[in-house]
This record gives structure tokens, sequence and C-alpha cells, in this order.
């Protein structure tokens, strides 16, 4: 073969160059990167061929040599033109060639660097001559190929802005990739982030499935360094738009200012309405000038209402409404003719103790007190003669149109029954009652609806000792009384009970006289005092000692003895019993009798001493043996 000169040699290394950038230029048009190699490899096989006789040392020289000193310095200041990099560093390159399979990258560097393609799915419209940002992750590898990575550059360069979001609060746009328990995965700048349910929207979400796929704006609420967790939110863009909204709208607001607004929520307590990014508050007190029981009977949700502006709060931003003041107080279209002793119907709509509140027309009520139920004095509550609803016809009694205020009266309809008492009910006259209600001194009785009378407890019975009156009777019972005793001027009747019977203390005189013995039954035993039960069904008392037995043990409830009366006070009806002087009084006696026969014996000796004879002998016989016989028969007696 013919030695080629220099200039031929340098002519064909340009022209193989020449061929070899064609060759790069195709491959970046290759849709398929094997064949891509297999050509290469034919076209480098006939470049190598050629490249076996240049002379590489001659080569681009022109036969020029060059000291040491000056290649040093030439190669010092080709290596200036290349970029100094380290690893771990984040640089920017351009993209010169892509394939199914790789991205090559040139950052300026000796050699390019090539990328999965799969770390630029998220950006299917990538193309030679875009900007990436790149890691380097080795200088060379063991093929001596710079080793880059998107991927992390990326998700350095995404951390990066988190953070920075998170510190300035700002607005970020997000794709949200799929469900997750309890929230939504979003995806930021390749970054996984959280977003809970809650944090969707303002109103609760059923159906998380609508929101994938969907690109929204966030704000970055949360992050964990430690964790790498980071929490965003749609929500809180949301509360800032509004809560911008609500400090626009408050700095138009003017009390006395009418509004359209929207029924948005109801609750026991009043109606929630949507003024158009803020919310205001009708109280129920406020939705009607009629008495109402749930707001739900004005308003509904979605209702459109014109509502006033009653009172606002800057910092706590509430707002109160009013519905009702926007209509006509009803005080004002109250006919004028109504006046005292007019007579109107209603209906019951608030029941208390006090009284009953009875609407007339809508949003007039007037209030009948207890005590204008009813001619009866005895205490009743509101509850015993009216319900709520019920339709009832009244008398006003007190009007006041400045302070809107009704007394009306249910009672004053029906006569005064008190106005004749003295013919309906003389005293010493029999009636029938219903018992109402028990004090500690009596029982209250009805004879009719306001006529009212007392039955002192000492009236009640002749013979029962009662502490309390429910002792004898109880509320609702029927009950025969007299009238003893009427005071017109206070409205009062005094009855009696006992005084139906005659006084059985007038028969008890003759029975129960002091010193006379009866049978009676302990009923009851105090720290002081027994109960004893005598017959025809008459109390005694007896002290304690005084229910003490021969034997010395002391009687029991229930046990029953021989009593001696000891005191009987027909005024006091009271009677005092003892068991212990029956055979007290007894041994007394058979100790007297038995000095009474001494003596007797004693005189009879006396007078046989001075003259006796055989007749005056058996007459002082037949005296001792009957003296001797009647003591005997005492004994018995006795026993």
């Amino acid at each position: 073969m013919v030695k080629k000169t220099n200039d031929q040699a340098d002519k064909i290394n340009l022209a193989q160059i020449d061929d070899e950038s064609v060759i790069i230029k195709e491959e970046t048009k290759a849709e398929n990167f094997e064949q891509y190699q297999q050509e290469e490899e034919v076209n480098l096989s006939g470049i190598k061929k050629e490249i076996t006789e240049i002379d590489w040392d001659r080569m681009g020289k022109h036969d020029i040599e060059y000291c040491p000193e000056e290649k040093k310095r030439l190669e010092s200041i080709y290596e200036k033109t290349l970029s100094q990099i380290t690893e771990n560093e984040l640089l920017e390159g351009t993209v010169v060639a892509i394939t199914k399979k790789e991205v090559v990258v040139n950052v300026g560097y000796k050699s390019e660097g090539v990328i999965s393609i799969n770390e630029f799915r998220y950006k299917p419209d990538l193309k030679v001559g875009d900007k990436v940002e790149v890691i380097v992750e080795s200088q060379e590898d063991a093929n001596g190929q710079l080793v880059l990575s998107h991927k992390k550059a990326r998700a350095l360069k995404a951390w990066k802005r988190i953070n920075e979001a998170y510190e300035k609060n700002e607005t970020v746009i997000g794709y949200i990739k799929c469900r997750t328990k309890g929230g939504m995965i979003v995806d930021l700048w390749g970054i996984e982030t959280f977003l809970p349910g809650s944090q969707i929207d303002i109103k609760p979400i059923k159906d998380y499935d609508v929101f994938v796929g969907k690109t929204m704006e966030f704000k970055v609420v949360k992050i964990n360094p430690e964790f790498k967790n980071v929490v965003v939110s749609h929500k809180a863009i949301i509360e800032e738009e509004i809560e911008a909204q609500k400090k626009d709208i408050f700095a138009k607001l003017e009390k006395g200012q009418i509004l359209k607004g929207e029924i948005k929520n109801i609750t026991s307590y009043g109606a929630f309405v949507d003024l158009g990014g803020i919310d205001g508050l009708i109280h129920i007190t406020d939705l009607s000038w009629s008495r109402i029981n749930h707001p739900e009977e004005v308003v509904s949700i979605g209702q459109e209402v014109d509502v006033v502006i009653l009172d606002f709060d800057h910092e706590k931003k509430r707002i109160s409404l009013g519905l009702k003041q926007l209509q006509k107080h009803p005080w004002e279209t109250l006919d004028p003719e109504l006046k005292v002793g007019s007579k109107v119907k209603g209906k019951v709509t608030v029941l208390a103790d006090y009284g009953a509140f009875v609407e007339i027309i809508p949003g007039v009520e007037g209030l009948i007190h207890v005590t204008e139920m009813s001619w009866s004095q005895h205490l009743r509550s509101a509850q015993d003669f009216l319900k709520i609803g019920d339709e009832v016809e009244a008398v006003i009694t007190a009007i006041n149109r400045e302070e809107r205020k009704l007394s009306l009266s249910i009672k004053q309809l029906q006569p005064d029954p008190w106005i004749n008492i003295e013919k309906k009910y003389p005293v010493k006259s029999k009636h029938k009652g219903i018992v109402r209600n028990f004090t500690n001194f009596g029982v209250f009785v009805e004879l009719e609806e306001g006529i009212d009378g007392l039955i002192h407890i000492s009236d009640l019975s002749w013979t029962k000792k009662i502490k309390h009156p429910s002792e004898y009777c109880k509320i609702g019972d029927e009950i025969d009384v007299i009238i003893l005793d009427i005071d017109k001027e206070n409205r009062r009747l005094t009855l009696g009970h006992k005084q139906l019977e005659e006084n059985p203390w007038d028969v008890f005189e003759t029975i129960f006289k002091v010193d006379s013995i009866h049978e009676g039954t302990v009923m009851s035993i105090g720290d002081k005092y027994a109960v004893i039960l005598l017959p025809y069904g008459v109390e005694a008392v007896a002290t304690l000692k005084n229910i003490v037995k021969e034997d010395g043990t002391r009687l029991k409830v229930d046990e029953k003895a021989n009593f001696k009366i000891v005191e009987f006070s027909k005024e006091n009806k009271r009677i005092v019993v003892s068991h212990s002087k029956v055979y007290q009084d007894a041994k007394k006696q058979e100790i007297e009798e038995k000095k009474k026969q001494q003596k007797r014996i004693k005189k009879a000796d006396t007078v046989k001493s001075d003259k006796t004879t055989l007749g005056d002998f058996m007459d002082i016989t037949g005296i001792k043996e009957q003296l001797i016989k009647k003591e005997n028969d005492e004994k018995k007696k006795s026993n």
C-alpha cells in the first residue's frame, strides 16, 4: 500500500469525523436503538480499518513539535473548556438523544450521561434540546460512563420547592394519583403527598373517586422531614378565599342593612343564612312574631330570604340577622276597639306553673294567670286547667299597647260563687266534697269549683288521735262535711267531719269512770307513754311504769290485760289508765280487809271474856265462820 502524507491523513481524518457525526445524527433519529447499534458497528469497523493506517502521533500537528511545557499548557487550556463536576451535584443538562430505553444528556462534561427513559414518564413530550435537571451519581462507572439521575434531581428540587411553598404559604398545583385510606395521594413535583379526606373541601366528601386524575391547587400544611411525609390541603385555599370574602363583606356591613341570602342550615335554636361567602344566624325568636317550636315551621333549607342585620361582631365574625323585623309588628294591627272587659278567643301556646299564654292573633299573646283560671283558692298549676293547643275564650282584664302586654281571665266569664255563699252553704248544712290538699293542721275540701273549705285536724274524728290528715284520708277521697263557719270577706269556710255524729264522749263519761276496770290492748309503746285500745275503739294512754305486770315484766305490743281508769277528761278527750294499779289496789284492799277482820275477832274475844255463855259462844263461832268464808270468796274473785 502506498504511504500517505500527513496532509492526506488529515483529510482522511476529517472525512471520517464528518462521517461519524452523520452517523450520530442518524442515531438520534433512529426508532430502534438495537438497529442503530448494528449499523454503528458496521460503520465503525470500516473506520477502524482506516484509522489503523493513520499516524496518530503526527495527525493534526502539521509537523509541529510541542515541548513538554507547551503541551502541558495546552492541556490545561483544554481542560478549562470542560465542566468541573462532583458527585451528588445538581446540574442542568441538555437532551442530545432519545431512544426507546434511554435519554442521552450533555452536562458539559467530557462524556455524556445516560438516563433511563422511565424517569421521564411524567413528561411524554420530552424532545432533543430540552433542558433537564440531573444529579451526578458517579463521574465514571465500570464502563467509564458518566452516571446521572433525573429522578433524584427532580426529587431534590421538589423537596426544596415544597419547603419553600410551606414557608411562604404558596399555592401549588398537584396531580391526584389515586385513593388511599382516609384520603388521596397527590403527586407534587414527583413527590407523593397525602391529602386527607377532610381537607378536600369545606363540605364533607362522600365519593373520593371523582377526584382521581384531576389537577388541583393545594397548600402545603404539614411536613415531617424525618419520615419525608407531606400533607397538603385544598380546603385551606377555599377557606382563605372565604376569609377574604368575609373581610370584604364585613367592611360593608351596617346595622339595619337589608340583604338577600339563602337558608344554609337549620338547628333547634335558629337558621343559618349564606350571605354570599359569609354566614349569619337568625335566632328562632327573630324568625316570626308568633311563637314557634322549631325554625322549620317558618323556613326551609335552600329557601331565599330577605333579612335585616341586627348586629355583628368583627372579631368573632358573627352576624345576627332578623326576618320578622321586616314585617309590621302584630300589635300595630291589633283591633283598636279592644279594651278591658272585651271578650277574645285564642289558642294556648305556652304553659307554665304560674299561667298560660294565649295567642289571640298571630304575634299577639295574652297571659292568663293561674289565679284567673278558677275561683278556687287552693294552690294549683295551669296544667290542671289547660293544655297546649286548647282553644279558649277569655276576657281582657288589662291591656297596655305601649308595653305590648295583655292580661286575660277565664274565671271572670263565670259569676263569683261567693256572692250568695250564705244561701247555698248555710251554717250547719251538710254537704259532700273532694279532698284536694293536706296541711299539717287540716284538710282542704272542694265543695264545687271555686268553693273550698278547711277541716281542722281536730274536727276529723272524736276518738282517734291524728298526727297528720293523711292518716285519716287521702287526696281525691269524697268526704262528708258540715258547715261550721263562713268568712265571706276572706273567702273561707270552716268545715267539720266528726260533727256529723254525736259526741261519743258523752257516753264514754258514763262507761269509763275513774277506778273502773276494763280490758285493753297495748297498741304501741313510746319513750314515755304507751297507747292502750279500750272497748268501743277508745284510745287511752299509760305511763311506762303503769304497764309493768305483777311479775315485774312489762306488757308488750298487742298484749291484752286489765286496766284501771286513772283519769278521764271529756273536754280534752283524754283517758289515762294503769295496769299496775289493778293488782296493787287489790293487794291494798286485801290487807285492809284482814285488818278489819282482826279487829272484829279481837272485839268478839273481849266481849266473851266479860260474859260468855253457850249461846254467845255459838254466835261468835258462826260469825267467825262467815267472815272466813267471805274472805275466801273475795280471794277467788281477785284471782
